[in-house]
């Protein structure tokens, strides 16, 4: 295993960003590396583009195809069912690392014996035009704390499968499935620490209006209060703090 990590992205019709993401990951000072990504049925090119840089750039990225459309949970199942990593990284087909983000990541959870981190991150839009806006890590997240603030940006996390295991996996929702593993991992336990440096650049686009986030807030309202069964009072109290955190978060 000797340290490799392995960076799980799910693909489903990104073929405008998914070179980007690409490069972002070839360009790291951190070269102990498997990219593993699952086509979930696109219906564009970009299978095309990755089939070309597997051939003419580098043998650590590997493509697996699934033969229907079923969600990006089960994407990043499959991915996980053949990843040899003791770290696992999870990189989202739109989003682009910087060169240093492995390497600081790695070395700082080895140094402090953690099992998940995640970093600071900026957000870009479509065009790769910084918004001049970052969310910042918080120095440590545990259970209740996540409840209150979901602030692990996915494409910034890390897990080290020596403390959690390998075994954990995506429940199969076609959204807030990362909020749905972080609750299930840091009910066991463990606690997640934030690296305060910007590592990675996370694209927001036209079509987040508002009401996708109403959307995505009800989403973790039934999240609390029926998949984790929370109790009323429980469920109100924390997604009353998630919503006051998230406002927080893009002011």
């Amino acid at each position: 295993m000797n340290n490799l990590v392995s960076i799980i992205t799910p693909l489903y019709n990104s073929e405008k960003f998914i070179l980007s993401t690409i490069n972002s990951v070839l360009k790291q000072t951190y070269c102990n590396w498997e990219m593993i990504i699952v086509d979930d049925f696109s219906t564009d090119k970009g299978i095309d583009i990755i089939t070309s840089v597997i051939t003419t750039s580098n043998s650590k990225i590997k493509l697996i195809k699934l033969k229907e459309n079923l969600g990006v949970a089960q994407a990043r199942n499959s991915a996980l069912d053949v990843a040899n990593g003791r770290f696992i990284a999870f990189l989202d087909s739109d989003d682009i690392w910087h060169p240093e983000k492995l390497d600081s990541q790695v070395s700082f959870m080895l140094r402090e014996n953690i099992p998940i981190s995640f970093t600071s991150y900026r957000l870009i839009d479509e065009n790769e035009n910084y918004k001049n806006h970052v969310i910042n890590s918080i120095e440590k997240v545990d259970y209740m704390d996540y409840l209150k603030n979901t602030i692990i940006g996915f494409s910034t996390s890390m897990i080290d499968t020596k403390h959690t295991g390998n075994d954990f996996r995506f429940s199969n929702m076609r959204s807030r499935e990362d909020t749905d593993l972080w609750i299930r991992l840091l009910s066991n336990g463990h606690t997640a620490h934030g690296i305060p440096d910007v590592l990675v650049d996370y694209r927001i686009h036209s079509n987040s209006i508002t009401v996708n986030k109403f959307h995505s807030a009800l989403q973790v309202w039934d999240l609390y209060f029926n998949k984790h069964a929370l109790g009323l009072f429980k469920a109100t109290y924390c997604f009353l703090f998630y919503i006051f955190n998230t406002i927080k978060k893009r002011m």
